[in-house]
């Protein structure tokens, strides 16, 4: 019976690996629509949205399952709670790269671009948190999970300053105004990518019991 259970829950860890590179390669594809105004990439993003609405009910579900069919010990159960708040992250995390390419499709068209907002450095450095909270979960990485969670001031200021630069530039040139404003939404799900992560290698910590 052990046995069976421990299958179950290595096969939900899977799916929790699963749905963070879903979600990643998501976030990959957002930005680069944007970056190269190419609508057809953003387009691929949100139609993808129910893939990763999908594996995360279907991560849910299996760990509801893992609690009821066998008490689990305290270390399963703290990695339990993990996978359902991890999952959840993730799918969050999918929504913001489906906000990001639904305003990339509607900047596609726009010739007017702002100058000074840091989307691509801001973008680079969430997806690499992301990337590395999901590789702190994998391996078990406590030091690993713990740099990530530092790692988020730092997309903090760089979201803060963009947006005030970005304002500056919409306020001396009306016509930056229109896209400007798509831009604002953009930089705040990037930022929220980021504290995404920051969540996920939390939850890592938890579940190893160091938090």
């Amino acid at each position: 019976m052990r046995t069976v259970y421990h299958e179950a829950l290595d096969a939900t860890r899977l799916d929790v690996i699963r749905l963070g590179a879903i979600a990643s390669e998501s976030i990959r594809i957002a930005v680069d629509a944007l970056e190269h105004r190419d609508a057809s990439a953003g387009a691929q993003v949100v139609a993808g949205d129910d893939s990763v609405d999908d594996l995360r009910r279907k991560v849910e579900a299996a760990c509801i399952e893992l609690i009821w069919r066998q008490q689990p010990v305290a270390g399963e159960l703290r990695e339990i709670a993990a996978m359902l708040e991890i999952a959840t992250d993730l799918e969050r995390i999918g929504d913001h790269a489906v906000e990001i390419a639904k305003n990339a499709i509607k900047l596609a068209d726009l010739p007017l671009r702002p100058q000074t907002v840091e989307i691509d450095r801001i973008a680079t450095l969430a997806h690499a948190m992301l990337i590395d909270a999901m590789r702190a979960y994998t391996e078990r990485n406590d030091e690993l999970a713990q740099e990530v969670i530092e790692r988020d001031d730092e997309i903090d200021k760089l979201y803060k300053r963009s947006i005030k630069l970005l304002q500056k530039e919409m306020q001396s040139d009306p016509e930056l105004i229109r896209p400007g404003t798509r831009y604002l939404f953009v930089l705040a799900s990037i930022e929220r990518v980021g504290d995404r992560a920051s969540n996920i290698a939390w939850h890592t910590r938890q579940m190893l019991g160091s938090a």
